[in-house]
């Protein structure tokens, strides 16, 4: 009774953490590892959304510090100084508004030329090089960047940007612009009033990143293990973890909604945080979709060696389907010689060979994927079917042997 129960706890506490087990993985390798961090934040730089919102927060930036009515009056005054009649320098003055909007319009053109050039991208890619120390600053509390964390609001630094526009504009002839002074404008990429309680669940994680995963799967295999029926024990903790990545997986999808549809005032772009929140978490979803098909794929697995009807059947046409083939290549003078006779008589052990070689493989993958997951499985799959061709071509080898070593009966 006491066994029953704890394999019980065991596999219950084994399948809540798994998704926990993932989410740490994500923190420890992927929010707190510099290259992985860049690799993922990086096809932002060409996302239209981001582009949209740094356009925006450039144009602003530099068209703060550019006052077309103030220029105008500057121009206006200077030419009546020189004789210009009066009534001639206030349709000068008036001219203030259509500046406005003609330096406004050159700026857009020449902020939207820079962002979408490859110029950006080097700019983007190199703050968040940078900036990754910030990230862990604001999931630990140490390091500094481009990215500044402040009550729970995660803002880029785009003056590097900023200074790039200005420099295009003076280039461009638009002299005014070489006035413009040093700005250190930040573009708002995330604001949660629940940041500080994520930086230390992240700290946590971060802690036993490296072997909670490791904990997870012994206390797995120590639940089925300490079951009585070890083949349904497994299948239901694959479907038990399975099911729990399917929930977290749900509820990023709720979080993601509830999220976007409360989004403070000071994050201008709804796309753009959209666009952030999901490339942050890609990764992690693509670690719950692979634990939840490998779920279901052990439990598969489980099941089709079980004594079930319908495993039974299929082991029984597959060992058929090889003894056919092996049949027929003896009777074409095709032989496997030894290696026939012994993958027939080490058959099982050289089964848990390759599922032992099968698990080794996944467990040591860099982030394996559910493409990795069916990969696995078809080469299980090819190598189990060699292993029934060599056993059945053992099989018929005996059985060929055993015919002609018979003594042949008197018929007389």
């Amino acid at each position: 009774m006491a066994r029953a129960v704890a394999s019980a706890v065991l596999i219950v506490l084994t399948c809540v953490l798994v998704p926990v087990a993932l989410l740490a993985t994500w923190v420890h390798d992927i929010v707190l590892d510099t290259d992985r961090y860049v690799a993922t934040v990086d096809p932002l730089a060409t996302d239209p959304a981001i582009q949209d919102a740094a356009v925006h927060r450039i144009t602003e930036a530099v068209g703060a510090h550019v006052d077309g009515q103030r220029a105008a009056g500057d121009i206006a005054s200077w030419l009546q100084s020189q004789g210009l009649p009066p009534r001639a320098a206030d349709a000068i003055r008036g001219l203030g508004p259509q500046l406005d909007s003609a330096v406004n319009q050159a700026v857009t053109k020449t902020a939207t030329r820079v962002v979408e050039s490859d110029a950006f991208a080097t700019v983007w890619n190199t703050a968040n090089r940078a900036a990754h120390n910030a990230v862990v600053h604001a999931l630990t509390g140490q390091g500094r960047g481009a990215v500044g964390v402040s009550d729970g609001t995660v803002t880029l630094d785009v003056g590097t940007a900023v200074d790039r526009v200005k420099q295009e504009l003076v280039d461009a002839g638009l002299k005014p612009a070489d006035k413009i002074p040093q700005v250190n404008k930040q573009l708002v990429l995330f604001h949660s009033d629940e940041l500080a309680k994520f930086r230390k669940a992240a700290h946590l994680l971060d802690v036993v990143g490296n072997w909670f995963p490791v904990l997870v799967v012994v206390l797995g295999a120590a639940g089925v293990f300490l079951a009585r029926r070890r083949r349904r024990a497994l299948a239901r903790t694959a479907l038990g973890a399975a099911f729990a990545c399917l929930v977290v997986a749900i509820a990023l999808i709720v979080a993601r909604r509830y999220y976007l549809d409360h989004l403070p005032p000071k994050v201008q772009s709804k796309a753009a945080a959209a666009a952030v929140f999901d490339t942050l978490v890609h990764f992690l979803r693509v670690s719950l979709r692979t634990a939840v098909v490998l779920g279901v794929v052990i439990a598969l697995g489980a099941y089709f060696v079980g004594p079930g009807r319908l495993p039974v059947a299929v082991r029984g046409a597959s060992d058929h389907t090889a003894d056919s083939a092996a049949r027929w290549a003896a009777a074409h003078h095709i032989s496997t010689g030894r290696v026939g006779s012994w993958a027939l008589a080490y058959r099982r052990i050289i089964t848990l060979a390759v599922l032992l070689i099968i698990a080794l493989v996944f467990a040591l993958w860099n982030h394996p994927t559910v493409l990795t997951v069916l990969l696995l499985v078809l080469v299980l799959l090819g190598v189990l079917a060699v292993l029934a061709l060599l056993a059945a071509a053992g099989r018929t080898q005996l059985h060929a042997a055993r015919g002609a070593a018979r003594p042949p009966t008197d018929k007389t």
